[in-house]
């Protein structure tokens, strides 16, 4: 079976048409579907795509499941290939694949949705010319990147603050630092160093949830004055990956560990924040960046950053220190679902805090299922109660559009009424208590081949972009909606998001009528979906995002920045993190499809994308 579309053409097997294998909606638990150990080694034709399976033999290390297998989609995959012209080139891919390495990827699309992928990527290397003896590992040396070993350059002595930035305190919402870019479009944007430095405060303790972690990596992030100061890492990691992730803390006795409860299939604790004790007071942090430099290194990822909370009179009310969004009573909520005895005494210290001064909301998920009122409390059923009870409908709001901005989708069915339309974009439109009226354009910016070739890292910054074959080829309906990364404004165009942000703007592009930046992607699992004839919705995975909605910053709706860098400190203007209006794919645009090779052009760095 084929199907056409204007980004492509797909062979589809009949296997690839199945609805996915999924728990039925009345069990609580469910053990996932094996691996498959020899997944197909798809062939990419000049100007259809042509998907045909191949047999191919799994490698041990493309088995690896977990965190330090993943440490990152850039930090440990193997070295692509270098690009040649040789007109044999794809018939000798095609044999080194199959006697080569195989992916280890889930027949399900919605264990892998994430964004964050933590089963290695395994690229054929070229045959060494001669035999050659196996280097000896270096103990304090950096981890191979996909570039080899002088990729990661030394970021330039003034990369990293030496007095308290220049901060747009108004939203509080800032990008990370990117290698490589003009030196304005770092100012006033944060590397996790800035973050953790005494400019911030002394800290005395933190804690850091997160999907995957370099633990060598991230203690070398904390100040030496801090780096012995206890840290709680919350994740989601079982079995060998646990084990793994156990070990790489060994020689780290401050580092302790709080494992989330993961009781439904396929989903992943896929939360990032930071809890920052401090003699001064305390600090939450709420971001898109995993625990790994290849995350901070060249990618586009975007936090919230609180105020110093400072903290309460002893004897103050259990109420006392709640601000205007009630974020003190909803962060405590998130915190408590995890039932875990390693957070209770954070629960503790943020309840003698006052949190008083935050003007976002906080929206999160949390793995169940929920009926009744609790229906609302997670996911996008919470997203849409805060926009029914703190937005204002707009005149002619209709015509303003819903944008939504990621780096993973999960199989969203096969059509637009299954999830997308019929339950997501209803959320995305809520306005205020007016009526459901007609659907807003959607727009939907995911990277395309050729922006992932043209970054700053080439293909493998594609590693952080996990969209299989096996769910492209399922809703090609969906592709109609996409629209390219570009990011002039903020000169992050060529470096690739893991940042996810999804907002309502005005039809000039001028205005916004809310903000999210979340760590949810476009997928099931991330935000929920309804069951049971609308009566109940499942949540597979742990999120947590901030909600700006105008009317907790005094306005109607929030000025879009048209220059948000250099950043200034008391701007009114939002700083929307890619270029408006977005740019619609063109009938040759296709979108990155992250197991399929890309030989037909090298990327910035010489290389080509072949996975086996």
């Amino acid at each position: 079976m084929s199907q056409d579309s204007q980004h492509g053409k797909w062979t589809i097997s009949s296997s690839d048409d199945d609805d996915e294998d999924l728990p039925p909606s009345g069990s609580t638990t469910s053990k996932p579907r094996p691996q498959s150990a020899s997944p197909p080694s798809p062939k990419l034709e000049p100007v259809s795509l042509e998907v045909k399976p191949e047999p191919a033999k799994p490698s041990v290390m493309s088995l690896l499941i977990g965190s330090e297998a993943r440490q990152s989609a850039a930090m440990n995959q193997m070295n692509p290939v270098k690009y040649e012209t040789s007109p044999s080139l794809a018939g000798k891919r095609k044999k080194e694949a199959s006697d080569g390495s195989g992916w280890a990827l889930s027949d399900s699309e919605d264990d892998a949705d994430d964004g964050d992928v933590k089963g290695r990527i395994d690229l054929p290397k070229k045959a060494p010319l001669s035999p050659q003896k196996k280097k000896p590992k270096v103990e304090n040396e950096r981890p191979p990147s996909p570039h080899g070993r002088l990729y990661y350059i030394e970021e330039p002595d003034d990369f990293f603050e030496s007095s308290i930035p220049c901060l747009n305190d108004t939203y509080r919402f800032y990008l990370n630092k990117v290698t490589g870019l003009d030196r304005k479009y770092n100012s006033g944007a944060l590397h996790i160093r800035d973050i953790l430095s005494p400019l911030f405060g002394t800290l005395k303790e933190s804690v850091q949830f997160n999907y995957c972690f370099d633990i060598a990596w991230m203690v070398k992030q904390y100040p030496p004055e801090f780096r012995d100061r206890p840290v709680l890492i919350v994740h989601g990691d079982k079995r060998e990956a646990k084990a793994r992730l156990l070990q790489q803390a060994q020689p780290f006795p401050h580092v302790r560990f709080c494992q989330a409860k993961l009781d439904i299939a396929f989903g992943t604790h896929h939360t990032k924040m930071m809890l920052l004790w401090y003699e001064e007071g305390f600090r939450v942090i709420i971001l898109t960046s995993n625990l790994i430099r290849a995350d901070w290194y060249q990618k586009t990822q975007g936090m919230w950053m609180s105020p110093l909370f400072p903290r309460l009179p002893k004897g103050s009310s259990t109420t006392a220190g709640e601000s205007p969004t009630f974020f003190k009573r909803d962060l405590l909520e998130y915190l408590m679902a995890y039932r875990a005895s390693e957070l209770e005494e954070w629960i503790q210290r943020i309840k003698e805090h006052d949190l008083s001064e935050t003007r976002v909301y906080l929206i999160g998920s949390t793995p169940g299922r929920y009926v009744g009122s609790d229906m609302e409390r997670w996911g996008h059923l919470r997203l849409r109660k805060l926009l029914h009870e703190h937005t204002q409908p707009i005149p002619g709001g209709e015509r303003w559009p819903v944008i939504g901005q990621f780096s993973s989708i999960g199989s969203m069915g096969v059509d637009k009424t299954k999830w997308l339309s019929g339950e997501f974009q209803r959320t995305l439109t809520t306005l205020g208590k007016s009526s459901h009226c007609s659907d807003p354009p959607l727009h939907l910016l995911y990277p395309s081949v050729e922006d992932v070739r043209t970054s700053l890292e080439g293909y493998p910054a594609g590693g952080s972009l996990p969209y299989s074959i096996q769910t492209a080829q399922k809703q090609l309906w969906l592709h109609s909606y996409f629209h390219r990364w570009k990011a002039d404004t903020t000169g992050r165009s060529h470096a690739m998001p893991h940042i996810k942000t999804y907002m309502r703007v005005s039809p000039d592009f001028t205005k916004l009528a809310w903000f999210l930046v979340t760590s949810s992607n476009l997928s099931k699992a991330a935000w929920g979906a309804l069951e049971k004839n609308n009566t109940q919705v499942m949540v597979r995975s742990y999120e947590l995002g901030v909600l700006y909605v105008p009317s907790a910053f005094d306005m109607k709706t929030f000025p879009v920045h048209k220059n948000p860098f250099p950043v200034s400190s008391s701007s009114s203007g939002f700083p929307v993190p890619f270029d408006l209006p977005p740019t619609c794919y063109t009938p040759k645009d296709q979108p990155w499809i992250w197991n399929i090779p890309y030989s037909q052009a090298p990327d910035t760095h010489g290389n080509i994308w072949v996975p086996s």
